[in-house]
């Protein structure tokens, strides 16, 4: 890597960004194609001050936003695109001209991640467990761009879920949908849809205390099973899911896919996916 005066910067921006493996995968890209780009990662807390930043430098192209930043730089910006717009997050922003634009590729990633592994969502019962903000940019990205046929959320916190089911109710008011918390029985539910999104905590690496009843019996070949979580690699629900020979799909692909959109955005090239993924599978092994 050679960095120079025309160097252009993207970033990640959270607190805390110590976990991220932004830099891991997009460097890799970077380097594999001879770009002069380079990615850091940025603890920030001022989120005005940091974009204020961006906009004096012409080199600074990108940045991704992680938590919790990813409602709080929107005023901050000159335009969001109308899916962003309508989740209320940004993951994404690109610096054009005297510009700052956001935009949100969670979604459109995991979608990505299920057409790359010859999934198609048409006429799907797709249930979501957690109603947290990743959920909330897959399912409202699966509602306008898909024709499934119900989209159900099971959440943990009774506001956050009511505002989710509002805002969805409202904006696709054709489609149809359910709601439940995941603190009761949701066998039900298990039986009667085919994609289960799994977008809590439970099961990750270090959050032994996030924990949920699953029940695993129900599991049958005929689903289709993700979890948003990528440590560890393998999870207790995709490990059991496969055991009953669904098809899985882990968390890598929604990160690698997510990536991947920005990647092209900020450079213009398509991403070079393979050799990003096999960066990011040899830091997490």
């Amino acid at each position: 890597m050679y960095i120079d005066v025309d160097t252009k910067l993207c970033a990640v921006i959270g607190h805390p960004v110590r976990h991220s493996l932004s830099p891991t995968i997009h460097n890799a890209g970077f380097q594999s194609l001879g770009l002069n780009y380079v990615y850091l990662a940025f603890d920030i807390t001022d989120v005005e001050s940091c974009l204020r930043g961006m906009r004096a430098m012409d080199n600074f192209r990108g940045i991704s936003v992680t938590i919790p930043h990813k409602e709080t730089v929107i005023p901050f910006l000159d335009e969001i695109d109308e899916i962003a717009k309508k989740i209320g997050s940004v993951n994404t922003i690109t610096h054009e001209g005297d510009k700052l634009i956001g935009t949100v590729t969670d979604g459109i990633g995991t979608l990505n991640a299920f057409m790359r592994a010859g999934i198609d969502l048409t006429n799907k019962r797709i249930l979501f467990l957690g109603a947290g903000g990743a959920v909330r940019a897959v399912a409202f990205t699966f509602a306008e761009k898909t024709r499934p046929q119900q989209i159900t959320i099971l959440g943990r916190t009774p506001s956050r879920l009511e505002r989710l089911m509002e805002d969805l109710k409202k904006a696709y008011p054709y489609l149809q949908f359910r709601e439940g918390y995941l603190h009761e029985d949701f066998e039900e539910d298990i039986r009667t849809h085919d994609i289960i999104i799994q977008g809590t905590p439970a099961g990750m690496s270090g959050h032994s205390e996030d924990k949920f009843h699953f029940p695993y019996h129900l599991l049958t070949p005929q689903h289709i099973v993700m979890d948003m979580i990528y440590r560890p690699l393998y999870t207790d629900l995709l490990l059991n899911a496969r055991r009953k020979g669904c098809k899985i799909i882990t968390g890598i692909e929604m990160l690698l896919e997510q990536a991947g959109l920005q990647f092209e955005i900020w450079t213009g090239y398509p991403a070079p996916l393979e050799i990003m993924r096999k960066s990011l599978e040899k830091l997490l092994k």
